[in-house]
């Protein structure tokens, strides 16, 4: 049980735990990095589907982020039910050099340089350890360089050590008795988790990153929204030209405007962006009732009469803008139609009291041209496809 003439023999294993500890570094730096960079675009998912009002992208980031948490305290749950750590355990180690940082009280931080040896059942081969630890003033000549002292170690942690101030008579007697060989410079350990600053930058630049794919990925809508205002007040926009012949041209009393979207996700098919453009419209003639309403991929367009009944107008708010995308949809997979390069929309009213407007969805492809009519509930009523005169 003694460690008289106790011999290092372990100068191979330290190097090798070594670069084991340092690849779980690195694979634990690039997990919390890709954790941070997701963390980081759900967030800018949330505020650009805030400012964008786009509620697929809203509900992205707010989807990924219930996960997390919902993983993380998945994750809690687990860690909680797993078995208490191993308890520390008792060792002799060899003081190789201490010095008393400073102090002004009877307690003096010294910093010590040790050569612990554990027990050999605890199969490890002896390694070397920086500590710092409070000292009496009437202790410290106890410790002396090339000493033997008793400590406590953790081991799972081998960097977790501390000295033991007050032995039992057993360890006492052991620590006496022994004699330790210094461990290689090349098996000292250090505590992983030591450069905190590190980690919080390493979380901080994973945040940033994963925030700015998302914001670069909507910035033309990002950039065209935040633009819209001052591009009205510095140039006559489309609308306000169609306004102007509307009022020079009092006679007729007709008016027309269209507007094109842009941008990653701007489609018109994206589920509400029809009813909002279409109410943008609305404002800008200053009129809910139109004589045709036509929608495209990225462009939406009205013309209208003021003179017209309004038995022979389309009423722009009532349109069921939201059935319109599944409209599209069937006309693409049912007329013959494979790979369409266009499609259109076509409103017109329904030509007399009592009968609603007319819907035409028209698809062009390779394959030629192809329609499909409905009424104003979606129910479709007519079919034209590809070859049917």
């Amino acid at each position: 049980m003694g460690m008289t003439g106790q011999r290092y023999s372990g100068e191979l294993n330290g190097p090798v735990e070594q670069r084991r500890s340092g690849v779980g570094r690195v694979l634990a730096g690039l997990r919390l990095a890709a954790v941070s960079a997701v963390i980081g675009a759900a967030l800018a998912a949330l505020v650009v589907g805030v400012i964008l009002k786009d509620v697929p992208v809203l509900a992205t980031g707010g989807g990924v982020l219930a996960l997390l948490v919902l993983l993380a305290f998945l994750g809690g749950r687990r860690g909680a039910g797993r078995d208490a750590p191993p308890a520390r355990r008792t060792a002799l180690a060899r003081i190789e050099d201490l010095r008393a940082t400073g102090g002004e009280t009877a307690d003096v931080p010294v910093t010590f340089r040790l050569t612990v040896a554990p027990e050999p059942e605890d199969e490890r081969p002896a390694y070397r350890v920086k500590i710092s630890q409070s000292v009496n003033l009437v202790d410290i000549p106890a410790y002396r360089p090339r000493g033997i002292a008793v400590v406590e170690y953790h081991p799972e942690k081998p960097w977790d050590v501390r000295i033991v101030t007050r032995p039992t008579p057993e360890w006492s007697r052991r620590a006496e008795e022994a004699e330790i060989d210094s461990a290689p410079e090349s098996t000292l350990v250090r505590d992983p988790d030591g450069g905190a600053g590190a980690w919080c930058l390493l979380v901080l630049v994973g945040l940033l990153a994963g925030a700015a794919l998302v914001v670069l990925s909507f910035r033309g809508e990002l950039f065209a929204s935040g633009d819209a205002g001052g591009s009205a007040a510095k140039e006559p926009s489309s609308s306000s030209a169609a306004a102007s012949s509307s009022a020079s041209s009092s006679a007729s009393r007709t008016f027309s405007t269209s507007t094109t979207v842009s941008g990653p996700s701007s489609s018109l098919l994206t589920f509400g962006r029809m009813r909002v453009t279409a109410m943008e419209l609305e404002a800008r003639v200053d009129s809910a009732y139109v004589t045709s309403l036509r929608i495209e991929d990225h462009r939406m367009a009205v013309r209208g009469d003021s003179a017209r009944p309004l038995a022979e107008t389309v009423h722009l708010p009532s349109l069921p803008y939201e059935l319109l995308p599944g409209l599209v949809r069937e006309a693409r997979a049912t007329l013959g139609v494979r790979e369409a390069d266009s499609w259109r929309i076509d409103v017109t009213p329904g030509g007399g009291a009592g009968v609603g407007p007319r819907v035409r969805v028209t698809v062009r492809g390779t394959e030629g041209t192809a329609h499909l009519d409905a009424d104003v509930t979606g129910r479709i009523t007519d079919r034209r496809a590809v070859g049917v005169s």
